[in-house]
């Protein structure tokens, strides 16, 4: 299968210490990089095809990354060793401090993943599988296969079955392959996952959660967290959670003497006013009147 890979990118502070190396084999592209940025460094990537890539020293402490452009600062993450990005999903990457680095990424046609992982795992598991991504910090059972595999690249001397073989042992290493549950399978949250979602929520007393906090809680990147949680419940994440402040807000309103004011701090809005306009809203009327209603209907 020739192939050619169709990477955008964009960066800034970032550049080659050494040539780029480059192979092309069967549905895929391996190239290997070794790079120095400084603090303050970034780069956006965004490839039509799935992409793995492999770092060969550990750069979570200079490194962070995200997959939605203008977050927040608290939804930044350090960077992981190995990191499967499904087609599509974008990457920004910010240097927090000077770094040398080396990795190796991988380019992978999308059909050429199905043809390798089917025979295993059925079509419908493996197209779950390459829809997932995976951020992996511990590497030491494929660090060898990454070595292997560069010197490949830079300077070929067997068979290029060889190295697509080394490659797929990378991708069933790092990939998420076990069975998985059906509800995930169609792309959906457990019963257990949103278990935990549920427990995480209640755990901050009516605070606002990120959405890097929650996809944190189910043990799923904040891109796919995102994707499947609507799926799952209808609607997305945040607002999943503010009609659940609003309905402990409810709770308080009939069951305390807090004041508007008091509710609206003790569940982390910035005032009473953020308060009533979210309540009204979500229940159609603002917090005084429905604690009226309320307190009419039980008298």
């Amino acid at each position: 299968m020739t192939y050619q890979h169709a990477l955008t990118s964009r960066t800034e502070g970032i550049r080659p210490t050494a040539p780029v190396k480059w192979r092309v084999l069967d549905g895929l592209m391996g190239v290997f990089w070794q790079a120095e940025a400084h603090a303050g460094a970034q780069g956006y990537y965004r490839s039509a095809d799935p992409r793995i890539l492999f770092f060969f020293n550990d750069v979570a402490p200079h490194i962070r990354m995200t997959e939605r452009e203008g977050t927040s600062p608290g939804a930044w993450r350090p960077m992981a060793r190995a990191i499967y990005v499904p087609a599509g999903v974008p990457m920004w990457t910010q240097f927090t401090s000077p770094h040398r680095f080396s990795h190796v990424d991988l380019h992978l046609h999308e059909d050429r993943l199905l043809k390798f992982l089917s025979p295993a795992l059925g079509t419908s598991a493996a197209r779950a599988a390459i829809a997932r991504p995976v951020e992996l910090q511990e590497t030491r059972a494929m660090e060898m296969l990454a070595t292997l595999l560069v010197e490949e690249v830079t300077e070929p001397r067997k068979p290029g079955l060889y190295a697509e073989s080394l490659v797929g042992s990378i991708v069933t290493g790092l990939l998420d392959l076990g069975e998985p549950e059906p509800e995930r399978a169609e792309g959906r949250l457990t019963a257990a996952q949103m278990r935990r979602l549920q427990a995480a929520f209640d755990a901050r007393g009516g605070r606002r959660l990120t959405v890097a906090e929650m996809a944190e809680a189910v043990g799923l990147s904040e891109s796919w967290f995102a994707h499947v949680f609507k799926s799952t419940e209808g609607t997305t994440p945040m607002q999943w959670q503010l009609n659940r402040r609003i309905d402990l807000a409810k709770s308080l309103l009939a069951e305390s003497p807090l004041s508007v004011a008091e509710i609206a701090s003790r569940l982390g809005f910035s005032d009473q006013a953020h308060l009533t306009k979210v309540f009204r809203q979500v229940a159609g009327e603002t917090p005084a009147a429905w604690r009226r209603a309320r307190q009419a209907t039980a008298g």
